[in-house]
């Protein structure tokens, strides 16, 4: 199922700028099969060169819905579906900013028809979509407006559909393939696996540049040849000639051994993980409203956090997450800005604690039990999860508070005596980075067990 959107807007800054009309037209493929457009009240007046361009003034817009009155349709229309746009990271990110000012994550897969048309249809003088329009003889019925634009995306993707003989289209995941560079073979990637471990990129004189830990190394790795937002970004996917990788079949484990080899091997595109500074986290506060608040901030001095992380983004993200898992109030969490009620509360998401509906006695209580597993305090104990195959379990080990090491034990001879794990664990060293990556860990996700000694 594929969303095919367009949108008009005050400007063309994403972080400044907002949505004027927007335009969903649901495909399966084969026919629309569901449709959304509507003006957008943006809350500021419109540019008059903007007007002169798509014909939307301030007088159009008086009685328009705002953003938030709609976004729950958006996300309702365009569920599990494929984000499709002409140059898509334009509408995408304005979009992404709208949910952003409303404290909701917009996250879909997406595709470009700039780019599928120039891998597709090449030789084209320009992938405009007016011109291209017009060398293909598809009707513009509206230029410049959000469905007039929108429905001859249509008729270009229904082309491009016809013509799409490798499923770039079909297979989503796959679309990374148009940003591979030339020198990188379809069999390098294929044969990458779908699994949790370390991977390792090198160069032309086989100097290792680049160490990461993914959950699917396969699709981490295609992600990063997808990369163009950064100089950074395009610069690496340039030099990679070779690529290597190492499953644990544990996650933690991989960021264990992520951690420790970038620090050993320092490779020149990881310098953002060789630091070992946890800056940021997570707060709890009784207001005097009775609530408790939540923040994700930079750590402040004598005021000891419930979770500490290597980036505002990181702890940001963590919130989020606890707040999304628990119907917790983006408000009260302080990832929504606003008067009123949040924007979960609008879509059944929050219990009103924003607006005073839910009591305190209730709400609090509910944060509380939330971040009980972020209250870990014991010391010895062993870690037991997946393994790299089905009859094989991972180790972890901490004695005293630090991390001894992680191995690897078939399950036919688990054991239960601490000593005993002793011989199945590599060795490691411990290091603040370490200790916070296991207590991180297990206040994060669920481990199949936890051994306490």
């Amino acid at each position: 199922m594929f969303s095919i959107i367009d949108i008009e807007t005050t400007g063309g800054n994403a972080k400044l700028d907002k949505i004027t009309e927007i335009a969903v037209y649901v495909h399966d493929g084969s026919q629309i099969i569901e449709e959304f457009q509507t003006l957008i009240n943006p809350e500021r007046p419109i540019p008059y060169f903007i007007s002169q361009l798509t014909g939307i003034d301030d007088k159009m817009l008086t009685n328009a819905p705002k953003f938030y009155e709609v976004a729950k349709k958006i996300i309702e229309i365009t569920k599990d579906t494929v984000f499709i746009a002409h140059n898509v990271g334009f509408d995408y990110n304005f979009i992404r900013e709208e949910f952003k000012s409303l404290g909701f994550e917009f996250k879909m897969k997406k595709l470009c028809t700039v780019q599928l048309s120039r891998k597709l249809i090449p030789g084209m003088d320009s992938y405009s979509l007016g011109k291209l329009c017009k060398n293909l003889n598809i009707e513009i019925v509206g230029r410049h407006r959000a469905a007039g634009d929108a429905l001859a995306t249509v008729k270009l993707f229904e082309i491009l559909l016809t013509k799409d003989q490798n499923t770039l289209i079909r297979l989503p995941n796959e679309k990374t393939e148009l940003s591979i560079p030339q020198h990188i073979t379809n069999d390098l990637i294929k044969p990458l696996p779908e699994e949790i471990g370390v991977y390792y990129f090198y160069d032309n004189e086989n100097s290792l540049i680049y160490i990461g830990k993914s959950n699917n190394i396969r699709s981490r790795i295609v992600s990063h040849f997808n990369n163009n937002s950064t100089k950074k970004a395009m610069n690496m996917k340039q030099q990679i000639m070779r690529i290597d990788y190492e499953l644990t079949g544990s996650e933690l484990i991989a960021l264990l051994k992520e951690s420790e080899e970038i620090k050993i091997e320092l490779p020149i595109f990881n310098r953002a993980q060789r630091r070992s500074l946890y800056n940021y986290g997570i707060y709890m506060n009784l207001e005097l409203d009775g609530y408790i608040h939540l923040r994700a901030q930079k750590i402040v001095k004598d005021k000891k956090p419930i979770s500490t992380y290597y980036s505002l983004q990181e702890a940001k993200e963590q919130l989020r997450k606890i707040v999304d898992e628990n119907e917790l109030c983006l408000k009260l969490s302080g990832l929504y800005h606003a008067e009123g009620a949040c924007f979960y509360h609008q879509i059944e998401r929050c219990k009103g604690a924003c607006i005073g509906k839910e009591s305190i006695n209730e709400y609090n209580s509910r944060v509380n039990k939330a971040f009980e597993n972020l209250q870990f305090e014991e010391d010895n104990f062993v870690i037991i999860d997946k393994g790299r195959t089905q009859n094989e379990k991972s180790i972890v080990l901490v004695n005293k508070g630090q991390y001894l090491g992680y191995g690897y034990i078939e399950e036919s001879e688990m054991i239960e005596e601490p000593d005993q794990f002793y011989n199945y664990i590599e060795e490691k060293r411990s290091t603040k980075d370490t200790q916070q990556i296991i207590r991180s860990y297990i206040k994060k996700k669920k481990v199949e067990r936890i051994i306490y000694y």
